[in-house]
């Protein structure tokens, strides 16, 4: 029953994925009855990156309305700005109008507006709000700090939410004694897999005797993690978890744990490897130093690549279908079951991913804290021998 129910979760999600693509292209190449106007043809560039990057709203679709004009179903979000000339400003980003109205003395951003007036996009990029003179000129003398409600922000509190609320209704029915003189069931049984899996699979085998001290920090890795991949896996989120920022500050989070697990055992190991001739030293030190902080930017980079390419080659592949549509309608049509295939293979890869990306992260986390003790590698060998 749960196998159906998940089929027909990702049978609706690609039909929305499909629309919203389908509806964006005839946008694009609809005739709007103003031929004094170039028509704009499908830009793939801009809609992989309008996925992968940050925004000021949650956009679901692209439309052509009666009018002629394109509109766009979207979720508007609040803006908080502040720069020491205007002081703070507040306003939702549906006031924008999609970059073609001034608010408040700032404007936002549009591909168009960066190509009229020639704009180094290594400074400025699509999305970006920037302060404007009377003529509506950047001023570029105006500092702007924006701490706006952006859509990876929101979509982190709604998962935080979501898995806060999962865990409080999980945590109250062990209090009922539900799960514990009967078997678990929903939601409970599923958090009760999860935390045992961590437990035995991740803490232990790398932590021996004190993995319970780390194991509620695993888990709660591991569940952010995996909670922020799978809705990022729905058409008009954001994909948090392929935001370099993201992936950093988890790993800077991890960074610090590691070096309060570390001890003078560790760091003896580090500055002054025992048993190692002194010319070998003058070469291993500095490579064991430098080896303190490649691990969290393996953990930050690891995350952010695999979730930032399966999303773009699921946009590439659906994006095909237009890019050979303005080469020819037929071959367009020709070629759509393929690439609509190729998408729900590397859709249904996603979601595997989504899951081994949590573990990855938790437990190279978990052995990178583990090297820390106490002891070094040969007690944490007879550590992983006794948890079997």
């Amino acid at each position: 029953m749960a196998s159906k129910s998940i089929k027909s979760l990702l049978v609706a999600v690609f039909s929305l994925s499909l629309v919203f693509f389908y509806t964006a292209a005839l946008a694009q190449h609809e005739p709007t009855g103003e031929p004094a106007k170039k028509e704009k043809i499908f830009d793939a560039n801009e809609v992989i990156f309008g996925h992968i990057m940050d925004a000021h709203e949650f956009h679901f679709l692209s439309y052509k309305g009666s009018d002629g004009h394109e509109h766009h179903a979207t979720i508007p979000l609040p803006v908080i700005l502040y720069s020491k000339e205007k002081g703070f400003s507040c306003f939702m980003s549906s006031a924008f109008h999609h970059g073609h109205e001034v608010v408040d003395g700032y404007a936002l951003l549009t591909n168009e507006r960066i190509d009229e007036e020639k704009l180094d996009r290594n400074k400025y990029a699509a999305g970006y709000i920037v302060a404007v003179d009377e003529a509506g000129k950047i001023n570029e003398s105006v500092k702007i700090y924006d701490i706006s409600l952006t859509r990876n922000v929101v979509q982190m509190l709604l998962a935080l939410t979501l898995l806060v609320v999962i865990l409080i209704r999980v945590a109250r029915k062990y209090g009922t004694g539900q799960g514990i003189t009967s078997a678990p069931k929903g939601m409970q049984n599923t958090m009760e897999t999860i935390v045992n899996f961590v437990n035995d699979e991740v803490a232990k085998p790398n932590m021996g005797a004190k993995s319970g001290k780390y194991l509620p920090y695993l888990l709660t890795v591991f569940l952010f993690i995996l909670i922020n991949n799978i809705i990022g896996l729905i058409p008009g989120t954001a994909n948090v978890t392929g935001n370099i920022a993201f992936t950093f500050v988890l790993s800077m989070i991890s960074f610090v744990v590691i070096l309060f697990s570390s001890n003078k055992h560790y760091w003896g190991h580090i500055v002054n490897p025992p048993g190692v001739p002194g010319w070998v030293k003058v070469i291993l030190v500095p490579v064991e130093i430098l080896g303190i902080f490649t691990k969290p930017f393996a953990l930050m980079i690891r995350l952010f690549a695999n979730m930032v390419a399966g999303h773009i080659l699921i946009i590439c592949l659906i994006s095909l279908i237009f890019i050979m549509a303005a080469l020819n309608q037929y071959v367009g049509w020709g070629f759509s079951p393929f690439s609509i295939a190729f998408t729900i293979f590397i859709y249904f890869i996603e979601v595997l991913v989504a899951f081994l990306q949590a573990f990855i992260f938790t437990i190279l986390t978990a052995v990178f804290i583990g090297q820390a003790f106490e002891g070094g590698h040969d007690d944490h060998a007879h550590d992983t021998v006794a948890a079997h």
